[in-house]
């Protein structure tokens, strides 16, 4: 797993992780924390296209359902069979329990760095 520092995040709390051509997003822990223990999840299909700002998944809690939105716009390649049967994964490791793997990565210049996300969640909780 790479350091928190080498991911980028978005500010509707998802984490997006740069490996080469290929490109994994996930929730981040604020965001799993937010939610409460999840308990399903409902990813797109390999080949979807998934647009900046639009819903790519549907994750359901204890709390209420929530939709993960895309922090970028790129084409699915991968997604992460192990969720659909273990969705508290993310509640578990959410820096390590990646969504969605995708490629063709457009739309990145404004994600946050880990330290500018971290400022965001403590600015947005005193709000």
């Amino acid at each position: 797993m790479a350091k928190n520092t080498e991911m980028k995040f978005s500010k509707s709390h998802e984490w997006v992780l740069f490996d080469g051509d290929k490109v994994r997003i996930g929730l981040s822990d604020f965001a799993q924390d937010q939610l409460g223990d999840i308990v399903f999840i409902d990813l797109p299909d390999k080949g979807d296209v998934v647009t900046k700002g639009e819903s790519f998944a549907d994750i359901e809690s204890v709390k209420a359902v929530s939709e993960a939105y895309s922090p970028i716009t790129a084409t699915v390649t991968a997604i992460n069979e192990e969720l659909i049967d273990s969705p508290e994964l993310i509640n578990s490791a959410p820096l390590e329990s990646w969504l969605i793997e995708v490629e063709g990565a457009e739309g990145i210049e404004d994600l946050l760095s880990a330290e500018e996300y971290k400022k965001f969640c403590e600015e947005s909780e005193e709000a």
